[in-house]
């Protein structure tokens, strides 16, 4: 090989070589950095971790609750129907003895008016007798 060429390829590694020690060291402080970043996020993604978890339980307990409760006001509303077809009942049965009551009533004032009628047709006709 020519003194020249060999002159060449050496100035060409040291100039790569020169250029790829700053790409070197830019490339191990990114690394360290992201290292450090890592590091942070992981200390803070932690507590978060942390309190997804808790909140989860929570969603979990909330609706467990939920459900407990919509169980209770089913029962009180079967309850309310139970109570409204109760009195219901006791306002028919009321609406019967009122007409019960209507009709004795009836009764009663068409009994007084035939005592009324026979007692005055049998003044009247003692009268007519009479006379």
């Amino acid at each position: 090989m020519q003194p020249w060429v060999q002159t060449v390829l050496v100035a060409c590694v040291v100039v790569l070589t020169a250029a790829a020690v700053p790409v070197l060291l830019a490339l191990r402080r990114t690394v360290r950095r992201a290292e450090t970043v890592l590091t942070i996020v992981e200390q803070e993604l932690r507590p978060l971790i942390g309190q997804a978890h808790a909140l989860t339980e929570d969603v979990r307990t909330l609706t467990r609750e939920a459900k407990d409760e919509i169980e209770r006001v089913g029962i009180v509303t079967e309850r309310v129907n139970a109570v409204a077809d109760g009195v219901g009942r006791a306002v028919n049965g009321l609406a019967g003895l009122t007409r019960a009551g209507q009709l004795i009533g009836v009764a009663a004032g068409l009994k007084k008016g035939f005592d009324v009628f026979v007692a005055r047709f049998a003044k009247a006709q003692g009268d007519h007798h009479g006379g």
